[in-house]
């Protein structure tokens, strides 16, 4: 979400901390109790958030270990705070946030554009293929029976680096999501196949290098798609579950996961799909209160399952249902609270289908600008034309 003003603060106080186990919750226990007599509270959905609010004032401060993000409406009462721990701890004022945790912030009037570009291209050296040949689809529908093995990742070793490096940069890159979270899946024992799969995955993010997340300014109603691929796994025949959430146009949390339990029907893993996109927009309703943005009306939750939608508006269990019944309660229960508000799509139209399969190239493009991903020089030409 947008924020009037970005800093970032490092903290060098007892940088010893990274030598035991216990010292960096000790710091961040130390650093928090600070600031809550200071007149921070903790955010009800996020404890690495803390608020101050004094009358018209407000300060937002995200802590993760010893980086620290800072904003508020009030310049003198966020320089009076700094000082204030700077008494107590000894920090280095960053400026206006350029970089955190290895995210690049571009920003202009009311337009931030994040990007991992450096984090990406540190993974492409590793595996040497900074000069490779790019490709437009990160994933294949159909794997090839007959390939060519090489020695650009040797070994399972390096394929366990890669690979957990990669689930970081999908902080900005969600369209390589799906593809992750399949090779993960394969980590203790990658066979050649998932060795071929990594390589294509790390040629896609070559030619996409300068893609990111842009966050416009825009309404800030939350809507979210929620999607399922049905026994999907031809080995265990587990299904995966896919669901994204947009705060107006800004795309701000979406999630690819692998069932933990068989489906017995299309129905029951698109409703397991659908509670776990349900908590998580519940979640984001109680974090955006936190920065004073009142959601009223019932949340969007798309759906392209006619049986799922049916099913969610009309209580009605039966021997067919007896084994969803939880799952279905639970999304009855909000309904009729008006916390959501369960809605069909066309397939054409579900956005989350592509955290749930791999695609078409022509398909894959065509969801993954719907996901709002590009390239950070149109962005910034789009910049300049709003400006």
């Amino acid at each position: 979400m947008i924020l009037d003003r970005l800093g970032r603060y490092w903290s060098k106080t007892d940088v010893t901390i990274y030598g035991l186990k216990q010292a960096p919750r000790q710091w961040y226990t130390t650093f928090t109790n600070h600031l809550i007599t200071t007149g921070f509270q903790h955010s009800k959905a996020d404890p690495s958030l803390l608020i101050y609010r004094r009358q018209d004032t407000q300060i937002f401060l995200l802590v993760y270990v010893d980086d620290i993000l800072i904003t508020g409406n009030n310049e003198a009462a966020i320089s009076d705070l700094l000082n204030k721990l700077n008494s107590q701890f000894t920090m280095k004022h960053l400026g206006i946030a350029r970089h955190f945790l290895g995210i690049s912030i571009q920003s202009t009037k009311d337009t931030y554009f994040l990007s991992q570009h450096a984090y990406a291209l540190s993974l492409l050296q590793q595996t040497n293929l900074v000069k490779c040949n790019s490709l437009s689809n990160p994933s294949v529908t159909k794997e090839p029976s007959h390939f060519q093995p090489d020695n650009t990742i040797p070994d399972a070793t390096m394929y366990r680096r890669i690979t957990g490096g990669l689930q970081y940069l999908t902080i900005t890159r969600p369209d390589i999501a799906h593809s992750i979270n399949t090779l993960s899946q394969h980590m203790h024992d990658p066979a050649p196949i998932h060795l071929y799969l990594l390589k294509r995955l790390l040629r896609y993010i070559k030619g996409t290098i300068n893609f990111g997340l842009p966050i416009t300014k825009s309404s800030l109603d939350l809507r979210t798609f929620s999607d399922a691929d049905w026994a999907g796994d031809p080995i265990t025949r587990k299904s995966t579950s896919g669901f994204c959430t947009f705060l107006g146009d800004n795309l701000v949390s979406w999630t690819v996961k692998k069932q933990t339990t068989v489906s017995r029907s299309s129905t029951e893993s698109e409703y397991i799909a659908l509670a776990a996109a349900t908590v998580d927009t519940i979640w984001l309703k109680r974090l955006i209160a936190d920065f004073n943005i009142p959601h009223d009306r019932p949340i969007s939750v798309y759906c392209d399952n006619t049986s799922v939608i049916a099913l969610a508006n009309n209580s009605v269990f039966h021997a067919r249902t007896k084994h969803i019944e939880i799952d279905q309660r639970f999304i009855c229960d909000h309904i009729q609270h008006k916390t959501i508000s369960v809605l069909p799509i066309n397939t054409v139209d579900q956005i989350a289908d592509i955290f749930t399969k791999s695609l078409p190239t022509l398909r894959f493009k065509q969801l993954r600008s719907k996901l709002t991903i590009r390239e950070e020089t149109s962005v910034r030409g789009e910049m300049l034309e709003h400006n």
